[in-house]
């Protein structure tokens, strides 16, 4: 079994290439904030062209599984990813990968 980890840093990178993509903009003019509540889970604003979305966890998983697939050539959807609140990383996804 394999296990890729992005950290906080990563998966924020993840995020910005995904939006950056579907609205044809460069990764730069993205901004992501992780946020994590005990009622709502894992979500995240993002904001870019001077609009705000607010992605939610299954929005997370798709830009992860679309860097998995563009930025690390990896089959995305052989993947489980499971988001992780860290008290000292921050948020993180494990990627495990069945050999």
């Amino acid at each position: 079994m394999e296990k890729i980890t992005f950290a906080e840093e990563h998966l924020i990178n993840a995020i910005c290439i995904h939006v950056a993509s579907k609205k044809q903009i460069q990764p730069q003019d993205v901004e992501v904030e992780l946020m994590w509540d005990e009622e709502y889970g894992f979500s995240a604003e993002v904001y870019s062209l001077g609009r705000k979305q607010v992605f939610i966890e299954v929005n997370l998983i798709e830009a992860i599984r679309y860097y998995l697939e563009t930025q690390m050539q990896l089959n995305p959807y052989t993947a489980g990813i499971e988001l992780v609140l860290d008290e000292e990383e921050g948020i993180m996804a494990h990627v495990t990968y069945r050999s």
